[in-house]
């Protein structure tokens, strides 16, 4: 049986203290585009980072994993849990690819795995997600995948010197049922 972890594409696994380089660059890669503005990190600091992670506890089921691509091994991006309401059914979701690796599936297939899990095996009934209005790939990937415009945070946002709007958008359990199936096809 496969795992559940693994799509055609790729592996969602631990973060691993090795993968501090990725992520470093995964970094820099959002200091290219337009996005906020982060004070500069030294090496060590993301060594330490990927070293806390490799151990941390899943707390209230906020986590981050790694997106592995398949047929290569790399590490091309994250994705994760990073908000949670338990008490009435929801979480938020976030996914990083790294630039050289966009356009490829990766970051649609991760996002399932993790909707699945979520919904599936933790009981979620509703997704989150908030995206800058400004990026249309995002914003296409999420309702491409079935995530419903649920409103819009005017100027909620500021980086690069003036506020964004952040879309937020939403998918229930039982749509992604629907368009993605719970159990592993």
């Amino acid at each position: 049986m496969a795992s559940s972890w693994t799509g055609d594409r790729v592996r969602l696994r631990a973060v691993e203290p090795d993968d501090w380089t990725a992520f470093m660059r995964f970094a820099d890669d959002d200091g290219r585009r337009e996005s906020r503005l982060d004070l500069p990190r030294s090496a060590e600091s993301y060594r330490a980072w990927t070293r806390e992670q490799a151990v941390a506890e899943c707390d209230d089921d906020r986590f981050r994993l790694a997106v592995e691509a398949t047929a290569t091994g790399e590490l091309v991006g994250t994705v994760g849990s990073h908000r949670t309401g338990p008490r009435s059914g929801w979480f938020e979701c976030e996914v990083t690819i790294g630039v050289d690796h966009r356009r490829r599936g990766y970051a649609a297939e991760a996002v399932v795995l993790l909707l699945r899990f979520m919904f599936a095996e933790r009981r979620y009934h509703k997704c989150l997600a908030a995206i800058f209005a400004h990026n249309d790939a995002s914003l296409a990937l999420f309702r491409r995948l079935g995530f419903t415009d649920e409103g819009r945070l005017r100027e909620h946002v500021f980086f690069a010197g003036r506020h964004h709007d952040l879309v937020m958008m939403g998918m229930l359990a039982e749509e992604f049922d629907q368009r993605h199936t719970m159990s592993r096809p």
